[in-house]
């Protein structure tokens, strides 16, 4: 089994690990995109994730990881009895170069030759399926692949119709995309799809980039030390996640909290209504995992920049950065 290095021995980079943990707690916040330079750690934090993500159940031998049986699943739907298993919330990588049918799926060409019926081999979207669906480079993405990522994103569900096939499966996961800005931008139809996003640099003061050095050799060169350590901190994180999780429905809002979201949404000029519904959502998230029973002022603030750093209309005339200008609004909005 592969080893990660672990989520919390990375230095800096506070703000997506941030996003990360939010949508651990609360998958329907939406996905998260991270833009920034190479060799910033990008990859290395969201595979670092599964450390900290709690086991699902599923049944037993189901490409899909359907939690109970169900005639909509093609494989449930030829059993009677499953048994049930516990595994690793899946987080499944998307590369640049994959087709459409390592995506959706396809015919199983080696049952259709060698027994001569059609039967299905299911594809990237169905093991990710109630887990993450990583995609490095997501800027770079063909743009059939895009369509089809739309499709499932908004619905939830994969359909694919082809070969004499007609099979429809559940396809809900959290869509983690990173990229560098410099290689050229994401469509807007799916930078509208992702929740939360995240700008990442690399560390610029000399300690910091010396412990980044110092972290790495200790990983690579296996120390027993370092891995038990940072084992029981990326545990604690789980705890809290996990913790988060159940009260997750208790947390509470109040009118002038949705008030503030509205103001904000209004003052960063943000289309449609997907602004404040995410806002409302991150910020329960960021209570429930400081164990508050209530949304307040601080967990907006917390939230707002990652929630909103994306969704602002592009004014060619502007030279301040959209992040600068969610700084200032959420300060003339929220205080200081």
């Amino acid at each position: 089994m592969k080893l990660n290095f672990p989520f919390s021995a990375i230095v800096g980079q506070q703000t997506m690990k941030q996003a990360l943990i939010l949508t651990a707690i609360d998958p329907f916040i939406g996905g998260v995109l991270v833009f920034g330079e190479r060799g910033t750690g990008k990859s290395t934090i969201v595979r670092s994730l599964t450390a900290l993500l709690p086991e699902i159940k599923a049944i037993q031998g189901c490409p899909y990881n359907c939690p109970q049986i169900t005639q909509e699943c093609p494989h449930c739907a030829e059993i009677e009895k499953g048994k049930m298993e516990k595994k690793s919330t899946p987080i499944v990588d998307l590369p640049l170069g994959s087709t459409e049918d390592r995506v959706v799926g396809s015919l199983n060409l080696e049952i259709a030759l060698s027994q001569g019926r059609k039967s299905f081999e299911p594809g990237l979207l169905a093991h990710a399926n109630r887990g993450y669906l990583y995609i490095d480079e997501v800027n770079l993405l063909e743009d059939h692949i895009v369509d089809l990522l739309l499709d499932v994103a908004a619905s939830g569900e994969n359909l694919v119709e082809r070969e004499g096939l007609s099979i429809k499966h559940n396809a809900r996961f959290v869509l983690v995309g990173s990229g560098n800005p410099e290689e050229g931008e994401l469509r807007p139809q799916l930078l509208d799809r992702f929740g939360l996003s995240v700008e990442v640099r690399s560390p610029n003061t000399l300690p910091e980039r010396i412990e980044v050095i110092k972290r790495r050799t200790k990983f690579d060169e296996r120390d027993h030390d370092f891995l038990d350590f940072w084992a029981k901190e990326d545990l604690k994180i789980r705890r809290k996640i996990l913790r988060a999780q159940k009260r997750l429905c208790a947390v509470k809002s109040t009118d002038k909290i949705l008030e503030k979201c509205a103001e904000l949404c209004i003052e960063l000029g943000a289309d449609g209504l997907r602004g404040e519904l995410t806002l409302l959502r991150a910020a329960k998230a960021q209570a429930a995992f400081e164990n508050k029973a209530v949304i307040d002022i601080a967990h907006l603030k917390k939230v707002a920049s990652i929630c909103m750093g994306h969704r602002l209309r592009k004014d060619p005339l502007d030279d301040v950065g959209s992040s600068i200008r969610v700084e200032k609004t959420v300060e003339e909005i929220l205080g200081k």
